[in-house]
């Protein structure tokens, strides 16, 4: 339905929008050659208008070559060789309807592993989605599956998979098998914060405060940000130092319980718990 003479498609969501300017940095940035421009996507954005969740997006293509497939999460395939470009001046806001039903997902995606058993990224989605909808043993089986294809190479993805089936055990309250994968994701992946912090956050529930602190502070050691779509939210708010006071306060460092209490404030002042908790610490270290 796009006329032949057109030279770039941009493929856009109902509850997306292009930051002012865009037309002028595509017709900047595409040559002849270009098949794909990828640009930044906030696909989580706060109350405060802050970027959460931001990585490379790719549906700005070309007119020809490619063609769209999968029921549902559509991607481009091409008959040709792509050359892509990346650039951080384009930004795509994503405006979600949180309110917005999601049961169109689930059937969608067992009709596109049903079509194509060996698409990793799908079985990838398929089990993520049995986990949000709380199917836990269909979701382990799914994403072992992922794990197991050939064509499941990606780190970051593989890591994700292992991280889910670790939060399916945690789910079931089976401890030693959600540790168990989140060893493994953490070795998949060690420039990645995620598995870290959720291994935190496990010993959180475990109330194991000495092996929470040394990943917590493993997981701070990391500052690099990879713009992917696994990025998880908590990796990089106030969750870890959050984590870390309580920690910390629970074996008597009152000190450093402080710290990270106020750095967690720091970076989100409206946390009416953490605040308590700051207040709960000083009186604490007060009383020595």
């Amino acid at each position: 339905m796009i006329p032949n003479d057109a030279d770039v498609c941009i493929c856009l969501d109902l509850d997306e929008l292009m930051e002012p300017g865009w037309r002028a940095i595509i017709e900047k940035l595409w040559q002849k050659d270009t098949t794909r421009l990828r640009y930044i996507y906030n696909w989580y954005i706060d109350e405060e208008g802050n970027p959460k969740i931001t990585y490379y997006a790719e549906k700005i293509h070309s007119r020809h070559n490619c063609k769209w497939v999968n029921p549902v999460h559509e991607i481009l395939n091409y008959d040709t060789e792509e050359k892509q470009i990346f650039t951080d001046e384009l930004i795509v806001n994503h405006y979600p309807d949180r309110n917005k039903s999601r049961s169109s997902y689930l059937p969608l995606l067992e009709l596109a592993v049903k079509e194509n058993p060996e698409n990793d990224r799908n079985v990838h989605y398929l089990g993520r989605e049995y986990m949000y909808y709380e199917k836990y043993n269909e979701a382990i089986d799914t994403l072992i599956k992922h794990l197991h294809l050939k064509s499941s190479t990606w780190k970051d993805e593989r890591c994700a998979s292992m991280r889910f089936i670790s939060r399916c055990y945690k789910a079931l309250n089976r401890f030693d098998e959600a540790e168990m994968w989140l060893q493994k994701a953490i070795t998949e992946c060690p420039y990645l914060r995620d598995p870290l912090v959720e291994m935190a956050m496990l010993k959180y529930n475990l109330e194991d405060w000495p092996s929470l602190i040394e990943y917590g502070k493993k997981a701070l050691t990391i500052n690099h940000n990879e713009k992917t779509y696994i990025n998880e939210v908590f990796s990089w708010d106030e969750t870890i130092n959050d984590l870390l006071s309580i920690a910390y306060y629970y074996t008597k460092d009152y000190d450093n319980a402080i710290k990270n209490a106020q750095l967690a404030l720091n970076i989100n002042p409206k946390n009416e718990r953490i605040k308590k908790n700051l207040e709960m610490f000083q009186k604490a270290k007060e009383s020595l």
